[in-house]
């Protein structure tokens, strides 16, 4: 016969047991439906949050980052985790892992001597920019964050301002935001092991971004403009159609956000990105999306709880932001900047009006890799951002959201002669071919 000392010793340590596969850690992906990401949809239920649980967890175990040698990217967390909060069924969450998953490239397992070697702050920075090595830098930030907590291991490895530190930042930028959107939806969900992914993919980009970043925080430094997001958008449309068009940098280097700007400035640049992607349309073809756009956009709902992290420094936060603006004017400048038509935002008519909830459960129905579901969330949350500023900078206001929304699931839904959801450098003619005539619609 048991004590009532010793049962009470074997019930909390099942307790505990119970209670530690339950929680997130550096190598267990564990959602809960009383989470309140950033924008979510209440009502989420227990079923969806177990299998969209599930799933991440079998895509953490199994699948590499990128799906191909060329460094296209596994959308899978970033899609399971919109639908997710969207308030998607557990039948739709394994319709859209089942369609994904069946070309992901394998996980390769770690290897002790890569791990001995990255303890290394030198040889650490050898190994950077290898996609082959992303299982190691997997279970090498796994291992990290198991020592102490994700927020220790992104403060030593992303924001301590040595060599390796900068050197993994501006890799968070790369690869058209990839790594800095992973990492958002670690720090929203709760997930260190996202967390980790997030680390580890950083690590296996490229530094492609970098000196344009750089030189452009150099510039920054000579230059006291202070000029809206939308002010020079416009600008860089009215120079790229002269002869002699000025170089990027002249544009990106009049970016500059003040400590005091900080809640605001995130704000002009969630509308800012939104305006030129809605906006970018032909006046001869169906509405369509710019690919290269959207990612500002998605990218935007995660620097509200990015920068609300308590050990960034306001210089952190300031630089993350101007960093995020210098690349949405780069972007919309390469390789054209398209004329922005806001009235076919503003006379849009949806193919069938609804409030977000409508938007938003036609948007849990396509079958895509996550690019439209982000989209959405990323809209209906920047109408929230928004909310309350009137000012110059800011081209969006209130009921265009919703017809932002509409639009994106109205061109998904209807494709276009080629199959496609989105267009691709919509600044070129060229970009628009098989997209439905206007008149013929």
């Amino acid at each position: 016969m048991f004590s009532h000392r010793v049962l009470r010793n074997i019930v909390t340590s099942t307790a505990k047991r119970n209670i530690s596969r339950r929680m997130a850690t550096a190598s267990r992906i564990q959602l809960r439906s009383d989470q309140k990401p950033e924008y979510y949809r209440q009502g989420i239920t227990s079923e969806s949050t177990r299998t969209a649980s599930e799933l991440l967890q079998v895509n953490h175990e199994r699948h590499h980052i990128f799906f191909n040698t060329s460094g296209f990217h596994n959308h899978i967390v970033h899609q399971l985790l919109s639908m997710w909060a969207l308030g998607a069924s557990p039948e739709q969450l394994q319709r859209e892992y089942d369609n994904n998953a069946s070309y992901q490239r394998p996980l390769k397992a770690p290897e002790a001597s890569i791990l001995h070697d990255l303890e290394d702050p030198k040889k650490f920075t050898q190994y950077l920019g290898q996609q082959v090595r992303y299982g190691d830098w997997l279970q090498y930030f796994r291992n990290e964050i198991d020592k102490t907590n994700w927020q220790d291991v992104l403060q030593k490895y992303v924001f301590a301002g040595d060599e390796r530190a900068e050197q993994m930042l501006l890799r968070m930028f790369a690869g058209l935001l990839h790594p800095v959107i992973h990492l958002g939806f670690g720090i929203e969900f709760e997930q260190p092991a996202i967390i980790a992914e997030a680390l580890a993919q950083a690590a296996c980009h490229s530094n492609s971004i970098g000196d344009f970043l750089l030189s452009s925080e150099r510039a920054a430094k000579e230059d006291n403009s202070h000029k809206s997001i939308v002010h020079l958008l416009e600008e860089i449309h009215s120079d790229q159609t002269s002869n002699t068009p000025k170089p990027i940098q002249h544009y990106t280097s009049q970016v500059h956000v003040s400590e005091s700007e900080i809640e605001s400035k995130t704000a002009e640049m969630t509308n800012a990105v939104t305006y030129y992607t809605g906006a970018a349309q032909h006046p001869s073809h169906a509405i369509k999306f710019d690919f290269v756009f959207i990612h500002c956009v998605n990218s935007s709902i995660f620097f509200p709880p990015l920068l609300r992290l308590p050990f960034l420094t306001p210089a952190h936060k300031t630089r993350l932001l101007e960093w995020k603006i210098r690349l949405d004017l780069y972007f919309y400048a390469s390789p054209k900047a398209p004329k922005l038509r806001h009235e076919d935002i503003a006379n849009y008519q949806p193919k069938r009006p609804s409030g977000w909830e409508g938007v938003e459960r036609r948007v849990l129905g396509l079958s895509d890799d996550g690019h439209a579901v982000k989209l959405v969330r990323a809209l209906a949350h920047g109408e929230r951002v928004c909310r309350g500023y009137e000012a110059e900078g800011f081209r969006i206001g209130d009921g265009e959201w919703l017809q932002l929304g509409h639009m994106v699931v109205d061109s998904c839904e209807a494709r276009g002669g080629d199959g496609s959801y989105w267009v691709r450098s919509a600044g070129l003619e060229s970009a628009w071919e098989g997209v439905p005539v206007r008149a013929n619609l």
